[in-house]
């Protein structure tokens, strides 16, 4: 199918309403072409979740995001004003900084080029000769930069749409959880033999819980939510937190405020492209699909907590039960979604969508508009 993976005929199946339709071809998932085209028209295309505002608490903190168009330094320039840049030196392109911390000045680790976190370039050596050479003329590459409730993001184009229209009703949808208020509580990261969307489609649907799960956290249902803008949903009905495993107690509280379909059960969004943002009763947590290569992708896990919570006596103890649940869950999904990744290289035709698949449905549409419509 190379040659037609461009062509609107090769998706009439996809577009049909859900319980007539079929999936994406399996080499939507093994192209590299296609994985090329997703990098250029949805990846440079659309706003980046890349961490809290939290973790730059003081002027100089900076977070890094490889992200598939290009590595990214974000930074807290100010009290009151986080940036980023292209994480490349405006010299011969060298990385310039690596995973978190914080600097007073960022020094190219190649010929010693200097940037203040503002970005400025404030030192050359080695440049005094060269003709027409003006260090105000090379400060680092600003990226457009945004946050919501505290969730920082980043966009690769100068002028992107606004964010707010990226994210459409989810702010609204959201807003008792109280986001901006909460603290980041910890972090875990997977590398995996799989396409992303292999992965994303797995966020996005309960029909695998009672066997992917079997042992862990079982059958779940979910339902629809009214989802408008960059993003789709579904609520896993439980009364109880899911973001610990079955039978195990949940003892940190639920958050102030919320209301009665919030409090119904666990939202499990997918903010496109790559991140889901699931909104409990007693905290949100993501997981952040970042695309390595066609087959390769880095799965970033965190969550944050209500900070009357984070204050709790004895909360580190507390929270070991949930970061129980979010490890041994997630290398199922990631053991599954390889075995798919695998499979993905047999000639079949599509399959079918089950009814608890309507998100996955969503996400697949969305997918293909990108690639097409660009």
């Amino acid at each position: 199918m190379p040659g037609s993976l461009f062509a609107a005929e090769s998706y009439r199946q996809l577009r049909k309403p859900l319980l007539e339709a079929s999936g994406l071809p399996p080499d939507c998932y093994t192209s590299a072409e296609f994985y090329r085209r997703e990098v250029e028209c949805i990846f440079r295309q659309h706003w980046q979740f890349v961490g809290r505002e939290e973790q730059l608490p003081e002027v100089g903190s900076y977070i890094c995001y490889d992200g598939p168009a290009g590595p990214v330094a974000i930074l807290r320039s100010s009290r009151d004003k986080i940036i980023a840049f292209a994480n490349s030196c405006r010299h011969r392109g060298a990385r310039l900084l690596n995973g978190a911390g914080n600097c007073k000045r960022i020094v190219c680790p190649y010929h010693a080029w200097t940037y203040r976190p503002d970005g400025r370039l404030i030192g050359a050596p080695g440049m005094e000769q060269t003709i027409d050479f003006e260090l105000a003329d090379f400060p680092l590459l600003e990226l457009p930069v945004s946050s919501w409730g505290g969730f920082i993001f980043i966009h690769y184009q100068a002028s992107p749409p606004a964010l707010a229209d990226h994210l459409g009703n989810m702010p609204a949808r959201f807003d008792g959880h109280g986001a901006a208020q909460m603290r980041q509580v910890g972090k875990l990261e997977f590398e995996i033999n799989s396409n992303w969307k292999l992965l994303a489609e797995n966020a996005l649907e309960a029909y695998h819980t009672g066997s992917v799960h079997r042992e862990t956290l079982g059958a779940q249902k979910s339902r629809p939510v009214d989802a408008r803008g960059n993003w789709t949903a579904l609520l896993v009905e439980d009364e109880r937190s899911v973001a610990t495993l079955p039978g195990e107690d949940s003892t940190l509280p639920y958050i102030d405020g919320l209301g009665e379909e919030a409090m119904a059960g666990a939202c499990f969004t997918l903010l496109y492209p790559s991140t889901q943002l699931v909104f409990a009763q007693d905290c949100i947590w993501w997981l952040a699909f970042t695309p390595v290569a066609v087959d390769r992708t880095l799965l970033s896990i965190g969550a944050c907590f209500p900070q009357s919570t984070c204050d709790l006596e004895g909360f580190d103890e507390k929270l070991k039960p949930y970061f129980e649940r979010w490890q041994r869950a997630t290398a199922e999904d990631n053991a599954i979604c390889e075995q798919q990744q695998r499979g993905q290289a047999s000639e079949r035709p599509p399959g079918r969508y089950a009814i608890s698949e309507f998100a996955v449905h969503a996400f697949d549409n969305w997918v293909i508009d990108q690639i097409l419509e660009s």
